[in-house]
């Protein structure tokens, strides 16, 4: 894979016809040293937010060994990584991904919030003796800014039974649960792990694992997180109040705060409409979280060759390159007002579910690739004290011959 060491040096050495994902492994790394540095407990990738082999490669190198997943594609994925640990966190799963799972790639660990699916874990693993089950819990998503409630997590009334039976099926017995993504405060994961203990006395059984999930958060620009550590400090202190076994195990499956900086798209402008420019990716690709979601991400402009900018930023809306009218990034994305056609618009932090959501609908959805060696535009990994972005919310650009 070609190396740059950003994407204007790239759009400068490349014909681009079609848009490209500019991978920084560097970024991935540091990311994941931060959590298996700071997280007190084992730390759970969930490869669902990105399945790129190089970024998962990039983790693994760094030292993640436990991966999260939900289909046999990911099992096979994820077992071929030498001392990998593969955990079927999804609480509702195929008899065939359970059986396959369990007897020909040795995953012990499943995830259920139902009696039904505690059957039929133990019916496809032949009652096996050996089994992890993690009981999901419901969690309100009350600081989050993707709620994740309603589809998983059996409720208070419930719980205490499937508690106690998953208990009673299991070698090793915990609960999960899962504040929503891109969680904005640690109150989140404080007050939902006292709930949790709550539920763990009520049902008088032992817990050997807590699984606070995923939910921890990125940096975008309208949205700025408290620092990493506070979250890490509240799930640490509230764990050691709870009422469970006192070698009882600390899990975590971060998603979007391990590879959101790790990737950005950089998209050719490919026509201008007053306030909108049309660019050659967008919903249906790597920006689905930005037309659904509204998630507003940092942007900057890259002139094409031989010409410069000498606007000042303004507010821009996207479309993508389908003919559907979804297709639709509201932004707004910062860039210089005198942005054309034949510009480029690189679009930052998109490593979380951009790659792995995209598409082929409409015929576009094709991507080359490319390493950027520079730093993501926004990051939650910094090392001075009042935690200041890296680098600015926009930038502009300008390429010459």
């Amino acid at each position: 894979m070609d190396k740059f060491k950003c994407a204007a040096e790239l759009v400068r050495s490349l014909p681009l016809e079609k848009p490209v994902i500019g991978l920084r492994p560097h970024a991935a790394r540091r990311a994941a040293r931060w959590f298996l540095d700071n997280f007190p407990g084992e730390v759970l990738y969930a490869l669902k937010a990105n399945s790129s082999p190089e970024i998962v490669q990039t983790l693994y190198d760094a030292g993640i060994r436990h991966f999260d997943v939900a289909s046999l594609p990911e099992v096979h994925q994820a077992s071929a990584l030498p001392g990998a640990e593969v955990h079927v966190m999804h609480p509702v799963k195929s008899r065939r991904l359970i059986a396959e799972a369990y007897h020909d790639f040795g995953v012990r660990t499943f995830a259920l919030d139902s009696e039904e699916e505690l059957e039929k874990i133990l019916a496809e693993t032949n009652n096996a003796k050996d089994l992890t089950l993690m009981v999901r819990l419901a969690c309100p998503s009350n600081y989050s800014q993707v709620s994740l409630e309603g589809k998983f997590g059996i409720s208070w009334h419930k719980s205490p039974e499937l508690l106690r039976k998953a208990r009673f099926a299991s070698d090793r017995f915990g609960v999960t649960f899962h504040v929503g993504s891109q969680a904005m405060s640690p109150l989140a994961y404080g007050q939902a792990l006292r709930s949790v203990s709550q539920h763990i006395v009520q049902a008088a059984v032992t817990v050997d694992v807590v699984d606070c999930g995923g939910g921890f958060p990125s940096r975008y620009p309208d949205l700025t997180p408290p620092p990493l550590s506070d979250y890490v400090t509240t799930i640490a202190e509230a764990f050691e109040d709870m009422t469970v076994s006192y070698s009882a195990e600390l899990w975590c499956e971060p998603g979007r705060a391990l590879v959101a900086e790790a990737e950005s798209v950089i998209m050719r402008v490919e026509a201008r409409k007053g306030s909108t420019l049309y660019v050659n990716d967008g919903a249906f690709g790597t920006l689905f979280d930005a037309a659904l979601l509204k998630f507003v991400f940092p942007a900057r402009a890259i002139a094409k060759p031989g010409t410069d900018f000498g606007g000042d930023l303004v507010e821009f809306d996207l479309y993508g390159p389908t003919c559907d009218s979804f297709d639709y990034m509201p932004g707004p994305f910062m860039l210089p007002a005198d942005v054309a056609e034949g510009d480029f618009v690189e679009v930052g932090n998109i490593g979380a579910y951009g790659r792995a959501i995209a598409g082929n609908f409409n015929g576009f959805g094709q991507y080359e690739n490319a390493v950027l060696t520079d730093e993501p535009m926004l990051t939650m990994y910094v090392r001075d004290a009042d935690a200041k972005v890296a680098a600015p919310t926009a930038e502009v650009i300008a390429l010459h011959n």
